[in-house]
């Protein structure tokens, strides 16, 4: 990068100045549509302004005007890269306003598919940062893996990406058995392969280390003040996880540990993130093995209609269906806040009922904007380069965070 020289007003000597350059909004490392106002001393970042808000699509407005059934769609397109975990708040806030129970292979097929989320998840945010700073082989064997995570998805759900699975009450519908036996074969086999064959290029590769290795230190203290969630607070030696600090569904019985880092720098972030995926792993298994037989969803027929062949064929039954899913279902008056532990950290819902079929407001808690608006104090001092490993870290999806 070449000098900016201007002339002083006083002297009339040529001086030199910062920069001022975007990064963004079209860029590929931006993982989305990013724009950062960079003030560069030469290659220094001395200052960043992050822009966002391009992606704004009025998604809390919307759910405002649609009934509680019909708003579960626009949470899948939030964190588009983990959809199941952000419909999970949702579904967790409308049980707390109605008092609803959900049977327990409901939960327990919820925990599974929410981990899987996780893995799936963090193998696009792994396989991005390593790309981002130079590599290309790691990343196409963790999208295989990806690949099947999204296969995965489809048996269940009949969609790829935008499940719509989790239902208030339960899940949608229940899944086949060689489907389960699939998973747990998975588990054994092709993902520790791969995924610990990928990681063998990267752990101690010494350009990947060079890259991460005591870029954007953050102090336990720092993380705290900024709010930060997820690998990002627990990179920074907190043990904070909302599965074992306020445990939702049968999270209370899974044996699994919170991986934690002692540097806090961007290479600490991503080494949680790899323990974090075989702690998913861990857990998928005990859901595999301990999930009981039963219904996947309340039987209270006010909040969720019955499947095909357990209805009675009445005219009664077939219009209390129809309306059901037209008009949607009451959820009585009050408000409530749930947040669940997403790929990303802590996703939140602060749902508000007025007593009708619609929400009367709905407030969203995203992740990455807590760790976005700290890409000036973390970038502070750093090397232009060193902007992609940090964005990278963070794992920003724009979804989400813009809303």
């Amino acid at each position: 990068m070449t000098m900016q020289l201007e002339q002083s007003p006083t002297t009339g000597d040529e001086v030199i100045t910062n920069y001022t350059i975007n990064f963004g909004p079209q860029h590929p490392a931006a993982h989305g549509v990013l724009r950062m106002v960079m003030e560069l001393d030469g290659e220094i970042i001395e200052r960043i302004d992050p822009h966002v808000g391009l992606l704004h699509r009025g998604t809390e407005k919307l759910i405002e005007h649609k009934t509680y059934l019909q708003a579960l769609p626009y949470f899948d397109r939030l964190d588009y890269c983990s959809p199941l975990g952000m419909e999970y708040s949702y579904v967790l806030a409308i049980e707390k306003l109605l008092n609803l129970e959900v049977p327990l292979r409901g939960q327990y097929l919820r925990v599974l598919f929410a981990e899987l989320t996780r893995i799936c998840n963090h193998m696009l945010n792994m396989g991005s940062h390593v790309m981002d700073v130079g590599a290309m082989t790691p990343n196409l064997w963790l999208f295989e893996i990806r690949e099947d995570c999204l296969n995965f998805f489809e048996r269940a759900s009949g969609a790829r990406m935008h499940s719509a699975w989790f239902r208030p009450g339960g899940v949608h519908q229940d899944v086949p058995l060689k489907l389960l036996a699939d998973i747990a074969d998975w588990l054994d086999t092709r993902l520790p392969r791969l995924f610990e064959d990928a990681m063998s290029l990267v752990i101690d590769n010494r350009i990947f280390k060079q890259r991460n290795v005591d870029i954007a230190l953050v102090s336990r203290e720092d993380a705290i003040r900024w709010g930060f969630s997820g690998p990002m607070i627990r990179a920074a030696g907190i043990p904070w996880d909302i599965r074992k600090s306020q445990p939702y569904d049968v999270y209370d019985r899974m044996d699994f540990e919170i991986p934690v880092g002692t540097n806090s720098d961007c290479y600490d972030r991503f080494m949680v993130r790899v323990e974090e995926v075989r702690q998913s792993a861990r857990i998928m298994k005990q859901c595999l093995t301990e999930m009981p037989d039963g219904p996947v969803a309340s039987t209270d027929r006010k909040v969720v209609p019955p499947k095909r062949g357990e209805m009675k064929q009445s005219m009664e039954a077939l219009i209390h269906h129809f309306k059901l899913y037209t008009e949607g279902f009451h959820v009585p008056a009050g408000e409530v806040y749930v947040a669940t532990e997403s790929p990303k950290g802590e996703f939140g819902v602060y749902l508000v009922s007025d007593g009708s079929n619609k929400p009367y407001r709905c407030k969203i808690r995203p992740t990455a904007f807590s760790h976005l608006q700290a890409m000036d104090f973390m970038c502070k001092g750093h090397m232009l380069p060193d902007a992609t490993a940090i964005l990278g870290a963070i794992d920003v999806v724009f979804g989400e965070c813009d809303r």
